[in-house]
């Protein structure tokens, strides 16, 4: 089951360790996920108490960004660049907010591989380029590839059975 995303806790409900200029806090709660922040130099001057307060400010501000949503997203037309390649990171990352993607099953031993413009990505790669929105969702809307540009109309509905098929 995927961990319940993190609220404002107390120093108490929470275990703060430190990997370099990270921290980590694992919160009593075994149902909540783990947060990892990365800090920089100045972890070294800062309490667990500093680090429970900058969790919670981190949330507060996640929290107004999210009031303030206007549910728009961002896509690159048609012909632009839809992904940048990001030598520092040494990963594929969107430029918008939808991706406009072709399955192919032609990787080695039928592996999956994604396009997305002119580039090839194995699953792992892709599996990189979505973590840019780690901690987001997703609603993928699967259309034949000659109408990849356009948004589908989508109806809600309860999954039907398929009818069996009389024995003959």
């Amino acid at each position: 089951m995927r961990p319940k995303r993190p609220t404002h806790v107390l120093i108490d409900q929470v275990r703060i360790t430190r990997e370099g200029n990270d921290t980590i806090i694992d919160h009593a709660d075994a149902n909540l996920s783990r947060t990892r922040i990365a800090i920089g130099p100045g972890i070294a001057t800062m309490t667990d108490a500093d680090i429970v307060e900058m969790y919670s400010d981190i949330l507060d501000a996640q929290w107004g960004l999210l009031e303030g949503w206007d549910k728009t997203v961002v896509e690159e037309p048609p012909g632009e660049k839809q992904i940048d390649y990001h030598e520092n990171s040494n990963q594929w990352v969107p430029r918008g907010d939808v991706l406009r993607c072709i399955i192919d099953d032609g990787g080695p031993n039928g592996e999956v591989i994604i396009h997305i413009d002119d580039q090839e990505l194995s699953l792992a790669e892709f599996g990189r380029l979505l973590r840019v929105h780690a901690g987001w969702g997703m609603r993928i809307a699967f259309v034949p590839e000659e109408f990849i540009t356009e948004g589908p109309t989508i109806k809600m509905r309860k999954p039907q059975r398929r009818k069996r098929r009389a024995k003959g």
